[in-house]
């Protein structure tokens, strides 16, 4: 009977024994936060991390240029329509140069050119179109430039992460989870993270370029829109 009495103690003592190390264990894992996580990426995280940053810095400023670039005054075209067509041609001018965004710009170099063939006015405005396009566009290939490089570096991550699994197998003789950990976390962590911001790039770069093309729509239609007013005669 003791003896029995022994067993079980002794059996209750080791589920205490192993819950209290499975509670251990489990506080251990949730002590591992992002930053820890990504740390065990290796030194592949640090270009991976400039890459982060540079997109994210490109993404903004062009995105804040666009926005500028893209506010025009929905009546802008009107009130330059009604100036040239009522003869008054310098307070439609005047308009013009003190509007900041491409639109303004273009139409200030077709009032410029007002006199000459309708072809010339048109090649001029759309000499002035493309400089705004560029202007837009300008930076914005960095983006393109990043979603392809940071998923190649995700896959650089893998190939090292194989190479410290190999060679921690091969220089202990031991296939152990312990062994192979770190060459997995680099191989993992650094696929994700160059994904992840692969993906965040290419969708900031579609993002941008729509806005562009926004843009230019509204500059193409106000281009159309000038040419048929020195069409009209004026009053």
């Amino acid at each position: 009977m003791n003896f029995f009495f022994l067993q079980a103690a002794d059996t209750a003592k080791r589920l205490v024994d192993s819950a209290q190390a499975a509670l251990t264990a489990g506080a251990a894992a949730k002590k591992l936060n992002l930053i820890d996580l990504l740390m065990q990426g290796g030194v592949l995280m640090i270009p991976l991390l400039l890459l982060l940053v540079l997109a994210v810095y490109f993404f903004f400023e062009r995105w804040i240029a666009i926005k500028k670039a893209s506010r025009i005054d929905a009546n802008f075209m009107n009130i330059i329509r009604d100036h040239i067509l009522n003869g008054n041609v310098s307070a439609a001018r005047s308009l013009a140069k003190n509007t900041d965004n491409p639109v303004a710009r273009m139409i200030d170099k077709g009032i410029q050119r007002i006199g000459k063939p309708i072809d010339a006015i048109e090649k001029s405005m759309e000499n002035v179109g493309k400089l705004e396009m560029y202007k837009m566009e300008r930076n914005l290939s960095v983006l393109s430039l990043i979603s392809g490089i940071a998923p190649m570096f995700g896959f650089l991550g893998t190939i090292v992460g194989m190479v410290q699994l190999f060679y921690g197998i091969s220089s202990t003789g031991e296939y152990t989870l312990s062994t192979i950990a770190s060459g997995i976390y680099v191989k993992m962590i650094t696929s994700a993270t160059g994904l992840i911001i692969g993906l965040l790039s290419y969708v900031g770069h579609s993002f941008l370029n729509a806005q562009i093309d926004k843009t230019v729509n509204k500059m193409e239609a106000a281009s159309a829109d000038f040419i048929d007013t020195l069409q009209e005669p004026t009053r």
